[in-house]
């Protein structure tokens, strides 16, 4: 969107004021005291160019956010400002004159074309939620692990045993010494790892090779047979309490196994039943987005793609790589990666401006009350020294599309 500003040689006057009040405070004058230096010395001071500067930049700043707030417009990044026309403002005996034009160039968001979103979430049905036994019997044992005893042993590591390694590969982190812990036959290391710490004593070391997984994030690993230096820091038994009544009690106020699986299984159905909504909901938006018609703003995808590599750069960090030698294991440039993302990038955003639209559409709002209720919950959980870092107005922006988003998906489900 292009728009165009003129101001009269009134209108402008008004904003060269202002600039000599906001600059009269920083300019120094020997015999005058700071802030109180005669307007017209002031001007000389300053200079006739630098007045006009800041007298066009608050007018452009205030008349653009006027007309924003007027028009209800939803830019997106900063504008382009271009002055096609500035001059001091014409007296009153000297008339007319129009010493401020401007031309403002901004990206806004645009409208959708809707299809008939009832009638598609009308047609998404939920499915049937199903805890089974095997699942119960798993998170009693997770539980169970969770109670585990440990004990020092100086035998040999065997299958189930608690170990704490060192190891170092010439393919990993530039033969980095790198420290690890894990229950031995369930660490999910590669093919061949494991197996050759079993029967090692804590203080041992050894020299073996082991084959990368196919499925390598680092593609130049794949598959590839590579040699590991390991030496074991510690070995300790691992007991597991029996699972009975007196299992139940120690887990808090259960009477009984029966009871103490009975809340297991409802904690598991809440669990897919959330993950159940979140599922509907994504087929919801995604039908619905199907038959969208929209222009997706090219600098809204920018911010995507670069918040997605952030993303991945994240996830990398905890991959014991660097990020260079992930690139270079795949073979590309941050550049050509970060266009990889351009798909997923218009699908998040096609989605976002379908939840917008669909809210408009509904007349959904969300009231600072509203919000600060929410935020007021939600800033519980976080410690003082937290807080203390916390940018509150950028939580309550999140806060209050997050409230939007749920009336609208809330709206959709009633369908």
């Amino acid at each position: 969107m292009e728009i165009t500003f003129e101001l009269t040689s009134e209108e402008f006057q008004e904003h060269v004021e202002h600039a000599v009040l906001h600059l009269k405070q920083h300019v120094k004058v020997d015999g005058f005291r700071q802030g109180h230096v005669p307007e017209n010395i002031v001007k000389e001071k300053i200079g006739k160019e630098n007045l006009l500067m800041e007298a066009g930049d608050h007018a452009v700043k205030h008349v653009y956010s006027d007309y924003v707030l007027e028009n209800k417009l939803e830019p997106i990044g900063q504008p382009e400002i271009q002055i096609l026309k500035i001059a001091e403002p014409a007296s009153p005996s000297q008339g007319g004159g129009n010493p401020l034009l401007f031309k403002v160039k901004i990206t806004i968001l645009p409208d959708a074309v809707l299809p008939d979103y009832k009638a598609i979430a009308s047609k998404v049905k939920n499915k049937e939620i199903l805890v089974s036994e095997e699942e119960v019997k798993d998170a009693l044992n997770y539980l169970r692990k969770s109670r585990a005893k440990f004990t020092l042993k100086n035998e040999a590591a065997e299958k189930g045993d608690f170990v704490q390694i060192e190891y170092q590969n010439k393919d990993i982190e530039n033969n980095k010494e790198i420290k690890d812990q894990f229950i031995l036959g369930e660490g999910g290391f590669m093919k061949g790892f494991e197996e050759n710490i079993m029967g090692m004593k804590a203080g041992e070391e050894k020299e073996f090779s082991a084959k990368f997984p196919e499925a390598s994030p680092r593609k130049d690993l794949a598959g590839k047979e590579s040699n590991f230096k390991v030496k074991v820091i510690s070995v300790q038994k691992m007991e597991l309490p029996e699972i009975s009544d007196e299992f139940a009690k120690e887990m808090g106020a259960f009477e009984s196994l029966v009871a103490l699986k009975s809340n297991i299984k409802e904690g598991l159905t809440i669990e897919k039943t959330e993950e159940e909504k979140q599922r509907k909901r994504g087929e919801i938006l995604e039908k619905i987005a199907e038959k969208t018609e929209t222009d997706i703003p090219n600098v809204l995808i920018e911010h995507e793609k670069t918040r997605a590599m952030e993303e991945l750069k994240h996830k990398i960090e905890h991959m014991k790589i660097t990020f260079e030698d992930y690139l270079a294991s795949i073979k590309q440039t941050e550049e050509a990666l970060k266009e990889t993302f351009q798909k997923e990038a218009e699908k998040r955003i096609k989605n976002f401006l379908v939840l917008r639209q669909l809210g408009k559409n509904e007349n959904i709002e969300i009231s600072d009350a509203e919000v600060e209720k929410e935020v007021s919950e939600s800033i519980k959980k976080y410690s003082k020294e937290q807080l203390e870092k916390f940018d509150i107005e950028q939580f309550k922006e999140y806060t209050k599309g997050v409230l939007y988003n749920e009336k609208v998906f809330k709206l959709l489900e009633c369908q």
